[in-house]
């Protein structure tokens, strides 16, 4: 699944005077997207494939998921080398044998993903609370008991079954705003959008995303952003990401000095039995704050990649690691893709 969330530096930039996009609503024509009648055809035509296929019981959801990925991995060879690639240089003691093995397994994760991705788009959507708890749930309610008006950015990441991440928080009675980068396929930008609004989570679209982020963190309010991805060469610090460089937006650094926000590692886990998931909350993440606001953003941006990396470590089997990390270089760099 492609990224869908982050924040651009220079959206920040424009905070004081750009007019915040219109509230995300269910139904497509209200969330920020423009569809025409084909793509409205293709939008419904999705959403009710998703309500058929979710009458099928969960425990066959999971085998066909399951299966889904086993043959994803057989077959996707392009992103398969970008995964073992990525692996290379993540675990460079691992035997070619073990990063296979890894990233196999992060394939079959993602589609046991997809098939709670029906569930969540489909009937009976509420039961996958069920099968979600929490790890460290005392840290957010101590954080919301010694200061219940400051602001949380949600660092995050493409790991485990992120789209169930900010689902079922909100599900639990947690508001949360996620932002949002519009995908091409509108269709199917409309049809996560109303995924996501259904269980609770408000869409912040990216490309106007800084001064609706800013208002909710002023608001006492909980911001996801995923921060996995590559970055741009204009918008990018390079830190290190398992002893290599990577291209990193340097917005939630910037966004988390500008309001004062909180920054909360939270990760969903797959436990062992691969059917239920725990939302695991980290202790906010202590931030440089100096006179050298360019030196602060970098030493900070580092520290937050640093708390994924220490997640992906632990769990590598879920992490998404088909993408192209390591695209942007800094120059003079050799590629790291072919």
């Amino acid at each position: 699944m492609k990224a869908t969330g982050g924040l651009l530096p220079e959206s920040l930039s424009q905070a004081g005077r750009a007019e915040a996009a219109p509230a995300a609503s269910i139904k497509p024509r209200r969330s920020g997207l423009r569809l025409g009648a084909y793509g409205r055809l293709l939008f419904y035509l999705m959403v009710a494939a998703i309500h058929l296929l979710s009458l099928l019981p969960d425990f066959v959801l999971d085998l066909l998921g399951a299966l889904a990925g086993r043959a994803a991995f057989r077959l996707d060879a392009r992103h398969v080398r970008i995964g073992l690639r990525n692996l290379e240089i993540a675990f460079p003691q691992s035997t070619p044998a073990e990063r296979r093995r890894i990233l196999r397994e992060s394939y079959i994760n993602l589609g046991r993903s997809g098939a709670e991705y029906v569930r969540l788009g489909g009937f009976f959507y509420r039961s996958l609370l069920r099968r979600v708890r929490y790890e460290g749930l005392e840290i957010w309610e101590e954080h919301q008991r010694l200061a219940p008006r400051r602001g949380v950015l949600i660092l995050t990441a493409h790991f485990g079954n992120f789209e169930l991440l900010a689902a079922a928080h909100a599900m639990h009675g947690h508001q949360v705003c996620l932002v949002h980068h519009t995908q091409r396929f509108l269709p199917g930008d409309a049809l996560m959008t109303f995924i996501r609004e259904r269980a609770g989570v408000e869409i912040i679209r990216k490309h106007a995303a800084a001064r609706p982020v800013l208002r909710a963190l002023r608001a006492g309010e909980m911001v996801g952003i995923p921060f996995d991805q590559n970055a741009k060469r204009s918008e990018a610090l390079f830190v290190p990401f398992f002893s290599e460089l990577a291209a990193t937006t340097s917005g939630l650094a910037r966004l988390a000095r500008i309001s004062g926000a909180a920054v909360v590692p939270v990760f969903i886990v797959r436990d062992p039995n691969r059917r239920t998931h725990r939302i695991v909350i980290k202790g906010e993440i202590a931030q440089q704050h100096t006179a050298d606001a360019q030196a602060d953003m970098l030493e900070n941006t580092r520290r937050f990649v640093a708390a994924i990396e220490q997640m992906v470590r632990a769990y590598p089997e879920q992490f998404l690691w088909t993408h192209r990390r390591y695209r942007t270089r800094p120059r003079g760099a050799p590629k790291i893709y072919e």
